[in-house]
């Protein structure tokens, strides 16, 4: 059986649910304990039954809201006996921290967690982080958000790259806005830094290997990278002076960098190490990039609200 509310017949049914529950407070309040997630609005709201389970789809302007997170999108069908959400077109969730786009993606109501599909973009919206994928996993609960496949992110003139990118949040003092503690990055893992020091050319320090884990400090600044399996290193040098003296390759089983105030300071490497040193003449050719740097800024859907080299 289906059955189709129009806005004023939904509102009028609406209000007398609302008058009929002011007579039973407590086992009203018991019930929103249980169900959290709330439909703040919807253009059209249908109702069907299909083997014995119910199910409600909400079309045009759909917002859902739970705890913080809020949830827009086109269209939407909850699954109340698998306790999940369908969601399609103009996907949008959304907190007080970090937005997440895509095309399509399922919402489930009993963990805060969801899937995203289809031209996957996101951003901090303190605009410190973007990111794009073909798939994104958002877990509240945990403070996770999971990009896969050709997975990459942009934290103020670094890059980051890989099959597999967590981000993972923590509260930040008494307020209830998270920042980013830690990026992992699994498999093709990749990282590039644009060069501050050189304007022309421009340059990149480079690092690569199996996995690599970012440390942040207060979700702005990068504190240190460990980078393991097959690790490399292409970075450029500078005297005491400020002036170029050179360009660093290294490799190994795990290469550490260490950061001051979000800037490289040192890096080591450990385990069947390797290197050379090439003069400053080789600065800005391209024959000596780590066989998978690419720059992608292009890529960035929010690169308007950056600012790169």
């Amino acid at each position: 059986m289906r059955t189709v509310f129009s806005r004023p017949l939904f509102t009028a049914f609406l209000l007398l649910i609302l008058a009929a529950s002011a007579a039973v407070p407590v086992y009203n309040t018991l019930l929103a304990e249980q169900k959290k997630i709330i439909l703040q609005h919807a253009d059209i709201i249908e109702g069907s039954e299909s083997d014995g389970a119910s199910y409600h789809s909400v079309i045009g302007n759909v917002e859902f809201q739970d705890g913080a997170m809020t949830l827009r999108c086109d269209r939407a069908t909850s699954y109340e006996r698998e306790h999940k959400i369908v969601l399609s077109g103009n996907i949008i969730i959304t907190d007080n921290t970090l937005a997440v786009y895509g095309d399509s993606g399922i919402y489930f109501t009993d963990k805060q967690a969801g899937e995203i599909n289809g031209n996957v973009r996101g951003k901090m919206l303190d605009n410190s982080l973007f990111g794009k994928s073909r798939r994104a996993v958002i877990n509240k609960a945990k403070g996770q958000l999971w990009l896969y496949d050709d997975a990459i992110a942009w934290h103020q003139q670094q890059q980051i790259s890989g099959d597999i990118i967590l981000i993972h949040f923590m509260e930040s003092g008494n307020s209830k806005k998270q920042n980013i503690d830690e990026i992992q990055v699994h498999n093709n893992a990749f990282f590039a830094s644009a060069d501050t020091l050189s304007r022309s050319p421009v340059v990149y320090d480079q690092f690569s290997g199996k996995k690599m884990v970012i440390r942040l400090k207060e979700g702005k600044k990068i504190a240190g990278i460990t980078l393991s399996g097959q690790a490399e290193s292409l970075y450029h040098l500078y005297n005491e002076q400020r002036q170029p003296s050179g360009i660093n390759y290294s490799s190994g089983d795990m290469i550490r960098m260490f950061f001051s105030d979000g800037i490289l300071g040192s890096v080591k490497v450990t385990g069947n190490v390797e290197g050379k040193q090439y003069p400053e003449s080789f600065r800005g050719n391209a024959k000596i990039n780590l066989s998978k740097f690419a720059w992608r800024e292009r890529e960035n859907p929010f690169r308007e609200q950056k600012s790169l080299p």
